[in-house]
């Protein structure tokens, strides 16, 4: 009888330890992957406005500037250890805010085609 308990109890263990290794790890509170993501795109949205004349050097400089204070508060925020609900929310909205600027600035009549670093007007 003993024999039997013995081994119900092994099997128990084993069972209980391998369900235990299964278990996800816990989430990196400094981890921000969509924001990240949305600031690469960001990025390389500028890059290829100013490389395709779509943007002036003026309005990619100011576009630019608009990315720091995005990083700026994104350091902010991961300052103190962890990104809270509040603050991811916060960088958000001034994600959201300058993808339209950027998309704005990209649309309006303001190009620089021949690069030289003066407006050129669409025809």
């Amino acid at each position: 009888m003993k024999y039997r308990a013995l081994i119900a109890t092994a099997v128990l263990l084993s069972a209980g330890v391998t369900f235990a290794q299964n278990a996800p790890a816990p989430k990196d509170p400094f981890a921000t992957p969509g924001i990240d993501k949305r600031e690469v795109n960001q990025e390389k949205r500028i890059a290829q406005g100013t490389t395709s004349g779509a943007l002036t050097a003026r309005e990619a400089r100011r576009l630019n500037r608009g990315e720091a204070r995005i990083d700026k508060a994104e350091d902010h925020a991961e300052a103190d250890g962890k990104v809270t609900r509040h603050e991811r929310k916060h960088i958000t909205a001034m994600q959201r805010a300058e993808s339209k600027a950027i998309y704005l600035q990209k649309h309006d009549r303001q190009v620089d085609l021949n690069h030289d670093g003066k407006r050129d007007r669409k025809g």
